[in-house]
């Protein structure tokens, strides 16, 4: 099975496309830590059906990502406004020849922050 940081993420952005099934075993198994034998005794199947129904559905959740591209996006401005808030941080008071200056900066990336971290909450 792949890493599961990078399946949750897959899992993110495309789960509202996969069956109901596909779904609730995808959810006992990643997300509630089920092991395959106990999701096939709960579901009365076996435990190669399980297996084998994740790993379709592993492959699935890849093909979306292949076609749309939404985790690497995802991803890229993700790192995009980790950079900038490096950036941010960067930022001296003695770069500025006013109090008020600087107290005005300070508002603004105040502000900056906020959106970065309402934008990484929204999209993760």
């Amino acid at each position: 099975m792949k890493p599961i940081a990078e399946m949750a993420l897959l899992y993110d952005f495309y789960g509202p496309l996969l069956t109901s099934k596909q779904a609730e075993i995808w959810d006992l198994y990643y997300q509630q830590d089920f092991s395959l034998s106990e999701i096939a005794e709960q579901q009365g199947i076996s435990r190669q059906a399980v297996h084998d129904l994740l790993k379709r559905t592993e492959k699935i959740l890849e093909n979306y990502e292949q076609r749309l591209g939404l985790v690497a996006r995802f991803l890229k401005e993700r790192e995009k406004l980790l950079t900038i808030e490096s950036l941010l941080q960067d930022i001296k008071k003695e770069d500025f020849a006013t109090e008020d200056a600087w107290q005005r900066q300070q508002r603004i990336n105040l502000k900056i922050k906020e959106i970065i971290a309402d934008t990484l909450e929204e999209s993760g």
